[in-house]
């Protein structure tokens, strides 16, 4: 059964939070406290049915870690493909709607790891206008899903459903 022209779901995961040791800003590690929330977010895809397809990740290092310990913590098997992506880093909104529109059309959901300002404004910018829970803020680790009604290529800003926003803390 083909997805051709059937709803996508686009999940948004900004990195989980990340140490300021001496070293160049893409090869930050995460902190403890990233260590500890990105499992968290993981086994809430898995239990909340948002297990994507695949995967595009940011290159840098806090954002593969990220996708690492998310990954550990899906169902067994539904561990999907994933594509280390240069453009995720430092996108723009602009950079990251282009990098959706050439999603596979096979896929019906795909999450993105990558970093602020970019998700958060994909987030409010794909959203519906009369969206009520679109987020203001968008901290490490928080994830966001939107119901996009036609196929990546059409995705267009105004037009999705904000299905799900949360953060680590609210997990606990």
């Amino acid at each position: 059964m083909g997805t051709e022209g059937a709803g996508r779901r686009l999940v948004l995961l900004r990195h989980a939070k990340s140490e300021w040791p001496d070293v160049a800003d893409h090869e930050r590690p995460l902190a403890k406290r990233g260590r500890r929330d990105a499992p968290v977010v993981g086994r809430w895809l898995g239990a909340s049915q948002y297990v994507p397809d695949a995967v595009i990740c940011s290159t840098a290092l806090r954002a593969r870690e990220t996708w690492d310990l998310v990954s550990a913590e899906l169902p067994p098997g539904a561990l999907p493909a994933v594509r280390y992506e240069p453009r995720v880093y430092e996108a723009s909104v602009l950079g990251l709607l282009m990098l959706v529109r050439e999603f596979d059309p096979g896929w019906s959901t795909a999450l993105i790891v990558g970093h602020n300002p970019g998700l958060a404004e994909l987030t409010a910018g794909l959203a519906r206008p009369d969206a009520e829970a679109v987020p203001h803020a968008f901290p490490t680790a928080a994830v966001a899903v939107l119901g996009l009604p036609g196929p990546w290529a059409e995705a267009a800003p105004g037009e999705s459903r904000l299905l799900a926003f949360t953060i680590p803390a609210e997990l606990r």
